[in-house]
Parts: structure tokens; sequence; C-alpha cells
């Protein structure tokens, strides 16, 4: 009776915490989620009528209000002229008169922001809302109360509310009435300080107004101009100096600063004014819908202690532990304003750092939304498998002498993880080689052991769940991890056993091998890391290389061809498929390379991330050559077809890339289905630190990817290896569907881009035929031929792209313009990955030229 009653007792216990936990769950789920914000926002809408409406029909109100009879506001003639009724009378009553004053709006603004992001509507970051709207309204309370009130003596409304006129009564009190306005003027000051960085440009020009202008309007002494040639004038305004100006003794001082004229300071105004750009776009840039406030922020790892028991294994307790990860710190932004030596031209103070993003300002990421959602992406724990499976795994052990001290269940979306404590004196190599018996136990489709398990003092048996879950990718990129992440190329790849989102940096990574048989999920998981970098990155950070030799995998990545894809000059589609400029393409890459890593050298820079740092700083010269740097990431499918076809025109320039590209933001992601020895060789292998390994076929495939085996053993449908370093992570992949890429790209493509792709540089092989150019014929020069002179010879660098570029021309009219000038002896002969030697050395001489060819 006592066993009975202590059993029935556990099940009490068992069906409470379940029964809470789903309770936790629900309140979890996306449909609790929305009817909430649903409320909030139609909550927020009636208060902004019973608001508006106040201030019409309070006057007449307002006796009701205040001394109503018993159950008088509850009838139906009620008298009361607010269109929201009695209650929202009170309301606004209350939150106006009564609290805050006009500044109560805030709480309208923040139902409806706060609403709209639990809808998933639009995201935003509820946290700072929260505190702006906060601050917002206790500050401009007391502003009103300060300022409005007075003057408003016979009217009903409080603009200030009673809290601003209780609160500005008593601070005057103690520090008078100056002090007031100075202390709100300091607290707007500092909020608008937290809101965009432009505040302390408008606080410095106020403290320091230029007196320029005043000056003038006075005569300007003869000695002046002797003086004048030493003064730093900008190029675009030289032509507009008529007049030059004594400098101050102060002047002389600040090397930096201009000749101040009317004309240069209406082109700085201007160029401020189209430079500063509001908070949402200046303080870190992140994605709109980075601020959900809908975010997965628990790891959810459902931990099941297990404990064997001795004479007769019976059913324990569960105890569930669910550990949540902690935030980020935001990272810190500091503007240098250190000058770089080639920095000789820029003069004048510089506030406002260079923002890539604002080329396509209004680009909006895409929306969690267009992904779908699984219902059953949260895995429940079947207490009935779990005891089952450690009763068998107890039994198969200890048939064979072996005794544990303690076991405990991990469970994962598709897998899950027992831990076992051996008894003392077990061998852990007498359990590692019983991994088919526990298997044939356990009727499990193929597990793994780790013994031991890294960190840990126990050794691992991974098995299949009897009901696998989807990790679908909208809740990975929803989860806290990947929105608050400070990776610099974030790839989301899926949930660990614990149920963890597992993310890499490629940036770190730098290069990834990714390699399995047909259909166990290679191209989802390629889907998967393109897709979290569409999610993240902004078009003028980050662009694509798509090599696809099935022509039909990738080609649904074809609409968002002006936003982030790249390819050669004279090349029709942005995604790769033809063998041939397969080759054209990686040797280009390694011209961009060897380009990015002279711009570094004149930087001083020993990485693509210090280049940029600089170059947002404004430390680098743009007349120079500089220029922000997207990262480029190529993605290589069926690598093994392209070694078949091309052989070592392809293998050459990915080992180059590999070895070299890291430092200059250049990384490469290959994949294939046949990870043998003579497709991913030992250079591939070494240069490609990062693998991925989706199950294969046998054990030499997985020691081939990994140097391990373990692949084979995995059970498919995204199942997946990663190995960075000395261990690998067993991970299920996030599934990411083709319509919801098509969604995704069709949400991209409809938005403003660049006029064309990313053009990368043109490569001419050393080994072709360059004889041509005699054929080309001077009598009919085309008509931008005179045009391209003068730009090659303004920038000293003879480009087909970069006449194709300023001149919005194909790259064979671009060729034959080129082909043209070389003949004209004004740039030299080809020379390998490098630009043209531009011969003619100024205008001057382009122009004899021009009439010794008209002659």
């Amino acid at each position: 009776m006592k066993k009975k009653k202590e059993t029935k007792a556990s099940e009490t216990h068992e069906e409470s915490l379940f029964s809470k936990e789903k309770i936790v769950t629900a309140m979890k789920g996306e449909s609790i989620h929305f009817a909430l914000g649903l409320l909030m926002v139609i909550f927020g809408v009636y208060l902004l009528l019973a608001f508006t409406s106040f201030f019409f029909t309070g006057g007449a109100d307002q006796s009701l209000l205040e001394h109503p009879e018993p159950g008088e506001l509850a009838r139906t003639d009620n008298q009361i002229q607010n269109v929201a009724g009695p209650r929202g009378a009170q309301l606004a009553q209350f939150l106006i008169n009564g609290c805050f004053g006009i500044s109560a709006y805030a709480i309208v603004v923040f139902l409806i922001v706060a609403g709209m992001s639990l809808m998933k509507a639009y995201q935003f970051n509820l946290l700072k809302w929260f505190i702006g709207c906060s601050i917002v309204m206790i500050w401009l309370s007391l502003a009103l109360a300060f300022g409005v009130q007075p003057f408003l003596t016979d009217s009903f409304i409080y603009p200030g509310g009673l809290h601003g006129y209780n609160a500005c009564q008593w601070i005057s009190s103690q520090i008078g009435m100056p002090g007031m306005f100075l202390l709100l003027l300091v607290t707007a000051v500092l909020f608008a300080l937290l809101l965009t960085r432009k505040t302390i440009w408008v606080v410095r020009k106020a403290l320091r107004p230029d007196l320029s202008r005043f000056k003038r309007k006075g005569k300007v002494q003869p000695e002046a101009t002797e003086n004048s040639g030493n003064d730093a004038i900008h190029p675009e305004s030289a032509e507009t100096v008529e007049e030059p100006e004594l400098r101050q003794p102060e002047e002389q001082q600040m090397s930096s600063q201009a000749v101040a004229t009317e004309e240069e300071e209406k082109a700085e105004e201007a160029s401020e004014d189209t430079t500063a750009r509001p908070f949402e776009q200046e303080e870190d840039e992140e994605p709109s819908y980075l601020h959900s406030s809908h975010s997965n922020d628990t790891r959810d790892a459902r931990v099941v202690e297990l404990e064997p028991t001795i004479a007769e294994p019976v059913a324990s307790r569960p105890t569930v532990t669910v550990e949540t990860t902690s935030q980020p710190s935001e990272p810190s932004f500091e503007i240098s304003d250190e000058i770089h030596e080639d920095d000789e031209m820029l003069h004048g103070e510089l506030t406002q750092p260079y923002n890539p993003r604002l080329d396509l300002e209004h680009y909006q990421f895409p929306t969690l939304d267009l992904l779908k959602n699984y219902n059953d992406n949260v895995p429940a724990i079947d207490m009935e498998e779990q005891n089952a499976n450690k009763d068998r795994i107890i039994k198969v052990l200890r048939s064979f002498g072996i005794e544990i001290s303690s076991i405990k269940a991990s469970v994962g979306p598709t897998i899950t993880l027992y831990e076992i404590t051996p008894a003392e004196g077990v061998r852990i190599s007498k359990i590692r080689n019983l991994e088919d018996d526990i298997a044939l136990s356990l009727s499990a489709l193929g597990i793994r052991i780790i013994a031991p398990i890294p960190g840990k003092g126990t050794i691992g048996i991974e098995v299949p769940n009897a009901n696998p879950h989807i990790v679908p990718m909208s809740s990975i990129l929803a989860s806290r991890k990947f929105q608050e992440t400070t990776f610099d190329l974030p790839v989301a790849l899926g949930k660990t056993i614990t149920n963890e989102v597992f993310m890499v940096d490629l940036a770190k990574a730098p290069h990834m091998l990714v390699a399995g048989a047909t259909g166990q999920g290679k191209s989802v998981g390629l889907n998967a890391i393109v897709t979290s970098l569409l999610y993240k990155k902004h078009p003028s950070e980050l662009k694509f290389v798509i090599i696809d030799p099935k022509k039909v995998e990738f080609a649904i990545y074809a609409p968002i061809e002006r936003h982030f894809l790249a390819k050669l000059p004279d090349g029709e589609d942005a995604i790769i498929t033809d063998v041939t400029k397969v080759v054209q393409t990686l040797n280009s890459l390694c011209v961009e390379m060897d380009t990015r890593y002279d711009l570094l050298r004149k930087a001083g820079c020993r990485n693509i991330k210090e280049y940029n740092q600089k170059f947002i700083n404004r430390q680098l010269n743009p007349e120079k050559g500089h220029h922000f740097l997207p990262y480029i990431v190529i993605i290589i499918d069926e690598f093994g077809d392209l070694i078949m076809t091309a052989g070592k025109d392809v293998e050459l320039p990915i080992c180059r890339i590999a070895q070299l590209a890291r430092a200059v933001g250049i990384h490469a992601i290959i994949a294939t289905q046949r990870p043998t020895t003579n497709i991913i060789t030992g250079t591939i292998k070494a240069n490609f630190p990062a693998r991925v390994a989706f199950k294969v076929a046998s054990m030499m495939d997985s020691r081939t990817i990994l140097d391990r085996p373990g692949a084979q053993q995995l059970i498919g449908k995204g199942d997946m290896l990663y190995l960075q370093g000395n261990d690998p992570v067993r991970v299920q992949c996030a599934f990411v569907d083709t319509p919801e890429v098509e969604r995704i790209a069709d949400f991209i493509s409809k938005q403003q881009g660049y006029p064309t792709a990313f053009m990368l540089p043109e490569y001419v092989d050393e080994n072709s035929d360059s004889g041509s150019v005699a054929d080309v014929d001077m009598n009919r020069l085309d008509p931008l031929f005179e045009e391209a002179a003068r730009l090659l010879i303004y920038h000293q660098q003879g480009s087909t792209s970069l006449i194709q570029r300023k001149f919005s021309i194909g790259y064979n009219r671009a060729g034959r313009i080129m082909d043209q000038l070389e003949r004209a002896g004004i740039v030299g002969p080809t020379n390998g990955s490098k630009a043209r030697e531009v011969l003619c050395m100024d205008e001057n001489d382009l122009d004899m030229r021009m009439k010794g060819l008209k002659e």
C-alpha cells in the first residue's frame, strides 16, 4: 500500500510538472502574443480617442466626473460627451489632469508600439521604447507645468498634470526658477545625446559660433593676399574664392581649417544636412527586425535526471531545468580624430562618420513573417520513451558487467544525449566497444558514443528520438542569441542536442567545407547559411558570388542580383553556371584580393575590419582610391563536378583564396556530395578548417571530411556534425524551404537596389593572344573615347571596369574603348592582373594626341 501511495504521489507530481510546462509553453506561443498585441493596439486607439475628445468635452464633463452621484455614470443617460464614454472620460481625466498632462500621449504611443511588436507587424526594441517614452512623458510633464501652466489659470486642463505641477513647485522652491529652466535644458540635451550623436555637433555649434560671416562684411587688408597661398582650399570650392581672408593668429594654429567663405559654409551645411540621419540609422545600424520583443531567448535545454537503480530499475522523478543565455553588452562605438597621411587633401572638421548604408538608406531587412512557423518546433519530453531507453541502456551495460552511478538525459529536437557516469574501475574502451549492442537493444537507427564527453567526466550516448521535431529557421532568427550577436558574418546553422541555437562567425571560420550524401540536407544547409546572412547584413556590407553547376539549385537568388550578388563585368547572369565563367570568376576574385591587399597596405591596416573602421571614421581619402570594402562570400555547390571538368584551373585559385583572402574579407564555402580524396584534397582540407558533415555512406567518407568517423552514423534529414577545432558538435540543421527563400528574395528585389550587380575586376589571361590591338580601327573612334581618356588621366588608372561603371555601358563596348586608347598610346598594354599604365600624364598631352588623331 505504501508503495502504491508513493507511486500515485510521484505520478501526481509529474502531472503537475507537465501541466505547468504546458502552460508556460502555451504562453510563449505566437497566438497568445498576437492576441495580447491586438488588445494593446485596440486599447491604445481607445485611449487616443478619449484623450483627444477630452480637450473638447472635458469642460462640460468636469462636474460629472469630479462629483458623480452614485450609479450616475453607469446609466445609459449619463450625459457624458466624451466619444469614449464615461470610462474613457475617467481615464482621460485621471491620466491627463490627475497625472502627466498632455505628455500622457506617450502611453498611447508605447501601447501601440508594443502591440505592433507582439503582433510582428513591426519590430521594435521595447526596452528602449519604454525607457524613452517614460523619460519623454516625465520631462514634458515638468516642462509644460513650468512654461505653459502659468498662462492657463482659467482652463480646466492641467498641461503638465498634477504630477508636473507639484513636482515643478517643489523643485522651483529648492533651486529657483532659473535653476528649474537649466535643469530642464540639461536633461533635454542629455536625452538627445542618447538618441543621436548629432547632438554633439549642434551643441558645439551653439557654444562656438562661426564669426566669418561677420568678417566678410568688413574690408580686407591688402596684406591678406600674401598669406592666402598658405591657406588650404578644398578643391571643390577653389573656383568660388574671389577674395582671400586675413587669418587670425588663433586660426593659424589650426592646420585643418579651410578658408571660410559664405559659399563654403552653405555647401558644408548642405552636406552635413544630407549626412545627418535619425537615431535608428546612426547608432548601430541594426536591422529593425532585430529589436523584436518576441525573442526565443531561452536555450530550452531540457535536461532530465535519470538515476539508475541497483536492484530493479524503476521510473524516477524527472526534473526539468531551463537555462537562459545572458544578454551581451552593447558594443562601444568610438570615432577617432587621428588624421592619416593619405588625408592631406581632406580639411575641415568632420563630425559625422561615414555610413555605407546610406547608399540604400531606405532598405528594409527581411521580416520574420516571410518564414514559416511550425507548431512542433519545441520538443516535448516523452517520459515513457526516456525511461524505457534508460532501462535498456542500464540492462545492456549490466549484462556486460558494467555498473554506472548516474545517468542524465538531454532532450534535443531529433537526438537525446544520455550522459552516464561509470562506476569506479570501469574502462572507457569497454563501453565504447558496445556501440552496436546498445543500438540493437534500443532498436535505434544508429547511435553514437562519445567517450568521454570533452570537459566532463561522463560518457555520452546519442540516441535518435522516436518523434523528431523540425527546427524552423524562424525560431533560430527570432532567438536573442542571433538578434544580439556581434559576429561580423553570423551564420546560424540550427540547434544542438541541448536545444541551444548554434551559430558561427564565418569571418573567423574563415572558410567552410560542406559535404554529405544526396538528400541528407546539404542544399538546405547552404540556404540556411545564405538566409541568416541576408537577415543580418545590409547590401552595402555583403556580396555573394554563387557558383551553381546544377543551374537550378540557387536560381532562386537571381532576383537579388542588384542588392547582394557579384559577377564579372561581361557576365549575363549573376548565378554562375558555365565552367569557363567559373574559372574566370575565381581568377577575378584573386585580382580583387590583390587589390584589397594593396589598399590595406596603403592604409596601414592588417585586416578588413580595421580598414573599414578607418574609412568610416574618415581617416582614408577616397581620392586616393580608398573605398568601403564589403565582405564577399563565395558559395560553390557541386565542387566535385567542377574538379572533374576543370581540375587544376579551379583548384589553384580556390586554394589561393583560401590561403590569403581571409584578411581582406573574402570567404569561401564549398559543398560536394562526393567526399573523396581526389575531390577534397589535402590542400583543400588544410585551408578549410570549418567542416560541416551531413550523413555519408561510409566511414571512409567521414574520415575524409572530419578526419574521424561519426558522419556515417547520422540519421539524415539535416542531422550534421560541425567541426572547427578538436571535437565535432552535433547539430540539427535549421529547415528553410524553397518557398520561404523565394519570398525573402522577392521581398528584397522589390526594394531600391544598385544600378547593377557588384562588378568584379576584369581578368586577362596572360597566355591569351594580345595581338588583336593592332587590328583596331582608329578611323571610327567611339563617341565616349575622349571622355574615357580624360577619366583615366584623372584617376591615373587604366581599367575597363572603371569605364564601364562611370559611363554605364556594357563590358564589350568598354573593352573596345580600351583597345582604342591603347592603340592611341594613352594607356599601356595589359599587365596581368594589374591595371594598365596611363601613359598620358595630363590633359594638355591628351589634347595634342587628339589633334594628331584628327589629322
